[in-house]
């Protein structure tokens, strides 16, 4: 693999995962501007809210194909280098929480981090989508569900993907957790919304 392709591969994940698909369908359907209303952020659980169930639902396909779709082109022409597809894995999720079409304003990385990570090690990965929809069920909060997920994604892919995609999927897991901070301070004072309520 030539050093075009190692560059041109995280990049180009970059700027698949920096497609702000929850303003763009917000934006289209009603003229407004998705970072106005609710939490103010642009992925699916706040589309979900403002915007309806269609527009969120579709919002978090978008969202988790960016990811999935930046990894069938790392693996497809960089699968020999695991330092290049983690990069990929990082950077995709770098473009959804940093978008720069949004003055680097963009989601929680959520959806995106699992598109990717379930495109690399599926079966690791269903565990800890089950973990999130078993905590989901229990407390209505999307927010606390996706801490616990992220937190349990360095132990389901313990040793079971090559080194550096383990590092860097740890690195989402972290990223993904410190945007929740807010989120868990509004869970601790009882003052979260609820999966259900609307903004």
């Amino acid at each position: 693999m030539t050093h075009l392709f190692a560059i041109a591969i995280p990049l180009a994940a970059f700027l698949i995962g920096s497609i702000p698909f929850g303003y763009l369908l917000v934006r289209a359907k009603t003229g407004g501007d998705i970072r106005a209303r609710g939490s103010g952020n642009i992925g699916a659980t706040n589309v979900l809210r403002t915007s309806g169930a269609k527009l969120g639902l579709l919002t978090l396909a978008l969202d988790a194909g960016k990811g999935l779709l930046a990894m069938e082109l790392a693996l497809r022409f960089a699968a020999g280098s695991a330092n290049v597809v983690a990069a990929a894995l990082l950077l995709v999720v770098l473009g959804h929480l940093y978008t720069p079409w949004l003055r680097f304003r963009g989601g929680k990385g959520v959806a995106t981090a699992l598109g990717a990570l379930l495109r690399l090690a599926p079966l690791p990965m269903l565990v800890a989508l089950a973990l999130f929809v078993v905590v989901l069920a229990l407390s209505r909060y999307v927010s606390l569900a996706s801490i616990v997920a992220s937190a349990a994604v360095p132990l389901v892919l313990a040793g079971r993907i090559r080194l550096p995609i383990e590092v860097a999927a740890i690195a989402v897991a972290v990223l993904v957790i410190a945007r929740h901070s807010a989120n868990w301070t509004r869970i601790r004072s009882g003052t979260e919304s609820r999966l259900g309520a609307r903004s």
